[in-house]
């Protein structure tokens, strides 16, 4: 399988398959790509409606010339912490930030969870995600109060009486909850359309079996969020051994 950075010829492909209306997948293979590399390709220069593979070549040209200008050579490099890779860590952050893109939260707001989340502290303040993400402060205000509206952060002021934006476990399971009223709401939808089309008839019948579907579904997830709910404040414990164990800290 072919590493390094997409060429502009392989762009003009990935542009021609999303025209066609491929799935990253079928043009992934074609071109003999992982399927994460088109996705995020194509989702970190516009989109599916606005990829364009000049624009994109050109957006990328543009970036790893920013980053070789602002990336500090030899010992005047930051570590990174528990000696991470800092090259693979940025790699895995456009992976996050590409898969919450495809999920449907836009750019800037993507990045900034993705920071979040990928801090050992699960909280940065607004300087921080500033410095750390080379954007304005207003970009990140603006970011914080999307999240903040969409329950996937809060904020509170630490012992500097500076705005901490924090990241909660409990973030998840209550995305899943919410998913499950949603989809549950679908059911109860459908089986209205029981009573108006004649519960004797296909269309009625087929309502009847999405709601059906549905309702399965919608209790399995919450059901099984309940079940798993713990899992999210499971703290990692060193053994003697050196490596860690779950264990949760939780009752």
């Amino acid at each position: 399988m072919p590493g390094g950075r997409l060429t502009q010829q392989e762009r003009q492909q990935i542009a021609l398959g999303v025209a066609d209306g491929l799935a990253y997948a079928e043009i992934a293979r074609r071109l003999d790509r992982p399927t994460s590399t088109i996705t995020r390709e194509v989702m970190r220069n516009g989109g599916p409606a606005g990829y364009r593979a000049d624009l994109a070549h050109r957006a990328t040209e543009h970036r790893a010339h920013r980053r070789k200008q602002a990336t500090p050579r030899g010992p005047q490099a930051s570590p990174q912490a528990h000696g991470r890779d800092p090259e693979a860590v940025r790699a895995y952050e456009e992976t996050f930030t590409t898969l919450l893109m495809a999920s449907g939260l836009p750019k800037m707001m993507a990045r900034v969870l993705t920071c979040l989340y990928t801090t050992d502290a699960g909280s940065l303040t607004a300087s921080e995600l500033v410095q750390r993400l080379q954007v304005s402060p207003a970009s990140i205000s603006k970011a914080i109060a999307f999240l903040e509206s969409q329950g996937l952060v809060r904020r509170e002021r630490d012992e500097r009486r500076r705005e901490r934006y924090i990241v909660d476990d409990d973030v998840w399971y209550q995305s899943m909850i919410a998913s499950a009223r949603s989809t549950a709401q679908l059911a109860e939808t459908a089986r209205q359309g029981v009573g108006i089309l004649g519960p004797d008839t296909p269309a009625a019948t087929r309502l009847e079996n999405i709601a059906r579907f549905v309702d399965f579904v919608s209790e399995s997830i919450t059901r099984a969020a309940d079940q798993a709910r713990e899992i999210l404040y499971t703290k990692a414990e060193p053994t003697s051994g050196g490596t860690a164990t779950p264990s949760s800290d939780r009752g």
